[in-house]
């Protein structure tokens, strides 16, 4: 074989070497640009308190639907014309304020209009439906909303309010109730068996609908009476129901239709139950938000305006 052989094995050697050192090479210079590979910056812990960017509207946002939680019951509950600063740190609301250690608190959550109609219509149906007043009846024919979504969907759903006279009332107002806080009773798809009044709300909690809306009467909603009266009234009516969630897989919500007319609109919004990851989120909520992930917890198409937002997928544990 002799040296010539020798010498061609040797250039065939070092030009296979020169061609792996140019691929190491670029695989070293160009790996971390690859925006598929490239890290990302952690969430920070619940704790301490989410990271500041919000969700794109639209967006599908870490942890998706697929891996949200699926409780047994939600329990909505829905208070009146307080802003975030009225409610967190007022010795007037000793108990609300004891559940903020305990729940996802959003201190980035708004309401979407003034006066109070149009909100109740947002969180139940994705929309205001061109409600800009609380003017009564307001009749919606043929509209999806939430109660409905429920219904088709195999599951339950009821409305319970306080001070209402009876099962399917349609009348604007009586003693403390006001139709403009009850929004389901304005669709005409959303039967009158599911317009209930608070004195029908179960004792067993296991025979709650998959998902119920509760709104006092308008002195322990916080809108004639204050805040130490509709906390008095949460403390009453939403602590046992909460206890009892945290062993049966239920989720409790709570609410403010809009604020007290202060700049921005922002509200109290929180979730508390033994799914949800206890910390401080500002990432941007409204009603469409609130509405948005109660129907991704069940699987549900979003409605209207809920189908822009992003539900809340980080407040879980």
């Amino acid at each position: 074989m002799g040296t010539g052989w020798a010498s061609k094995t040797a250039r065939a050697l070092l030009v296979l070497g020169s061609l792996a050192a140019v691929v190491g090479l670029a695989a070293c210079t160009t790996g971390p640009r690859d925006p598929v590979t490239a890290p990302v910056n952690p969430r920070q812990s619940a704790t301490t308190g989410p990271a500041a960017a919000p969700s794109p509207v639209g967006s599908t946002a870490a942890g998706s639907a697929s891996q949200l939680p699926r409780p047994d019951h939600v329990l909505v509950a829905v208070f009146e014309n307080k802003s975030f600063a009225d409610i967190v740190g007022n010795p007037k609301a000793p108990y609300l304020n004891g559940l903020l250690g305990r729940a996802a608190v959003f201190t980035n959550a708004h309401a979407v209009a003034h006066p109070s109609q149009p909100n109740y219509l947002a969180l139940f149906s994705g929309s205001t439906h061109g409600v800009t007043d609380d003017h009564c009846p307001v009749r919606l024919s043929g509209r999806q909303n939430l109660g409905r979504q429920l219904l088709d969907a195999g599951r339950t759903f009821t409305g319970y309010s306080e001070d209402m006279p009876g099962g399917g009332y349609t009348g604007c107002s009586r003693a403390g109730y006001a139709r403009k806080h009850n929004p389901w009773v304005d669709f005409d798809n959303v039967p009158a068996s599911a317009n209930q009044p608070y004195t029908a709300f179960p004792a067993d909690y296991g025979r709650l609908p998959t998902v119920s809306f509760v709104v006092p009467n308008l002195c322990n909603d916080m809108h004639d009476c204050g805040i130490a009266a509709g906390d008095r009234w949460a403390k009453s009516h939403l602590d046992s129901y909460l206890r009892w969630a945290d062993t049966h897989n239920s989720l409790l919500v709570i609410t403010f239709d809009e604020n007290d007319n202060s700049a921005g609109n922002q509200i109290l919004t929180l979730f508390a139950g033994p799914m949800v990851r206890p910390g401080r989120y500002d990432e941007a909520v409204t009603h469409y938000t609130v509405l948005r992930t109660i129907e991704d917890l069940y699987g549900l198409p979003p409605v209207g305006e809920a189908s822009r937002a992003a539900p809340v997928a980080d407040a879980w544990r």
